[in-house]
């Protein structure tokens, strides 16, 4: 079965999952999409809904369908899971969703499926790892979009500190997407300057507390709007079209999805987020940027979060 680079799968009909159908169907990476949910009713009026506004975007075949409308496809992006609720962590959904990741999998198996699948549902390095377990695809094809949002909303909010364009701003988040997260600080650059010296040309001296202030506002983003909103979906739904674009259009971009550790900073079996080259191969190469001891620290203490929870589903 040939791969059809403009066919996209969207499993979960949620916020998340009709966010990024909508946000996808805006950016006309793809021809063909399809939706799949537990609620098929709720897969065909997102369908519909989303199908009406043609008139105004670009030509796209919208339905709702099955796992047999899987096997063509370049991408399928799993959102399916239920939603974090407010003083609820990512990993306190581990046991309602892994249950749920393991299902869609089963699915996809059964099928002759090539392309790369991006995990989304959260906890979403956990629920990498399980999928990856559960489908036996190459590491490549299994990533998770792990935190390119989390740095998303880190160069946003540089940018707004720093008064200057957040695509100017090159630097990650990194670790698992959740509580034991890191900033990458000593590689941030701002226009190719260290962030501390561009911080100093913007009159800002007061590193350290500006650093924890960016960092816990980054860090506690989905706590906050989760608790204004009930759920967070706009940002990730971006974020989903961002790798979906380096995929389908074979970038070779530099992203910080999660992908699994093969010995990278001493990391071996988990699944946590660094940055890594994205093409239409899925991961083509893990880009183990420099970081100092503390951030090292750190980057190990996240790994020992994962690794304890990745332990209760497979002992060994």
């Amino acid at each position: 079965m040939s791969i059809d680079s403009r066919k996209v799968v969207v499993v979960g009909c949620g916020f998340v999952g009709s966010s990024s159908a909508f946000a996808l169907m805006q950016s006309k990476l793809f021809s063909e999409m399809v939706l799949i949910d537990a609620d098929h009713d709720r897969a065909e009026g997102e369908a519909m809904d989303i199908s009406h506004g043609m008139a105004f975007a670009s030509p796209m075949k919208i339905y709702a369908g099955s796992y047999d409308d899987i096997t063509d496809a370049a991408v399928i992006v799993i959102t399916a899971g239920a939603n974090q609720k407010p003083d609820e962590t990512r990993l306190d959904l581990i046991r309602k969703n892994s249950a749920i990741m393991k299902s869609i999998i089963e699915e996809i198996k059964k099928r002759p499926f090539e392309g790369i699948l991006l995990i989304v549902s959260n906890p979403v390095d956990i629920l990498t790892y399980i999928a990856l377990k559960e489908s036996g695809y190459p590491a490549n094809r299994v990533i998770g979009s792990g935190t390119v949002l989390d740095t998303g909303r880190f160069r946003y909010e540089l940018g707004e500190h720093l008064g200057v364009d957040s695509r100017s701003i090159h630097a990650f988040i990194i670790g698992e997407h959740g509580d034991s997260e890191l900033a990458a600080w000593s590689e941030a650059r701002v226009g190719g300057m260290p962030i501390n010296d561009f911080c100093e040309l913007r009159g800002h001296y007061d590193h350290e507390a500006s650093m924890e202030k960016i960092f816990n506002s980054v860090k506690n983003s989905a706590y906050e709007i989760i608790a204004r909103k009930h759920a967070t979906y706009y940002g990730i739904a971006m974020a989903v079209c961002r790798i979906c674009a380096a995929i389908v259009r074979n970038e070779q971009s530099i992203l910080p999805v999660s992908s699994l550790m093969t010995g990278e900073y001493g990391l071996e079996n988990v699944v946590l987020s660094i940055p890594a080259v994205v093409d239409e191969n899925g991961i083509e190469t893990v880009v183990p940027i420099e970081l100092n001891e503390k951030e090292l620290a750190e980057l190990q203490k996240s790994s020992e979060v994962l690794k304890k929870v990745i332990a209760e589903f497979y002992p060994d």
